[in-house]
């Protein structure tokens, strides 16, 4: 693994000292350029939670929102994702821009939305991923594809038939950040690091930069 090259693409700039007061203000323009520069997935990120064992769990999801709020994704409740944030409702999000060798680190406590708000959004995705919600079976063993395949084929018959159907476990959640860094790489190692922390959602951003 040491024989491959890392940050092989032209790195782009950074000047913490020219950092907005709203992380939120940075993280939109990064994404921006992510998505300008062709990055694919650009909105697609890593989700750590802690599993019920005490042990860390990671997926990769895909961010529906941000805003002043916070960084938006939807779990189903019944999913390990679902039950860890249930249980312990902390999580981490990770972006990763690698051609402009940019990541960015959110860790927060994570808040579910209304149930109405959560339809909305369920209703909002394509009919193939409305079934796949409704087989409600998420991560469990499954003994052969044929049966999923007939399951998931039942589920897109329910949706066609009732347009307005959604699952109650369907959730859309709110990761309100606390700590959100922004971490540049640089070819020599000396990385640009810059978080913004605060002790609670109502104070202001506080700014530290930090040893590579």
């Amino acid at each position: 693994m040491r024989g491959l090259e890392v940050f092989a693409g032209p790195l782009a700039d950074f000047d913490p000292a020219g950092a907005p007061a709203e992380p939120v203000d940075l993280f939109l323009s990064w994404l921006r350029e992510a998505v300008a520069a062709g990055v694919p997935d650009a909105h697609a990120m890593t989700l750590s939670t802690l599993a019920e064992d005490g042990g860390p769990d990671a997926r990769v999801l895909i961010l529906k929102n941000v805003d002043g709020d916070g960084w938006q994704f939807a779990v189903h409740a019944a999913s390990p994702k679902g039950r860890q944030l249930a249980h312990r409702p902390y999580a981490a999000l990770t972006f990763y821009w690698p051609l402009h060798g940019r990541q960015v680190r959110i860790r927060g406590v994570v808040e579910p939305a209304s149930p109405e708000q959560s339809a909305a959004d369920l209703l909002a995705r394509a009919p193939s991923a409305r079934a796949e919600v409704l087989l409600g079976r998420q991560s469990e063993h499954l003994e052969n594809l044929e049966d999923r395949d007939r399951a998931f084929t039942a589920a897109l018959a329910r949706i066609e038939a009732e347009p307005a159907l959604v699952s109650q476990e369907w959730t859309l959640c709110t990761l309100v950040p606390a700590r959100i860094e922004f971490w540049q790489a640089d070819k020599g190692r000396l990385h640009n690091r810059l978080r913004y922390e605060r002790p609670d959602r109502h104070s202001a951003w506080e700014r530290h930069l930090l040893w590579p």
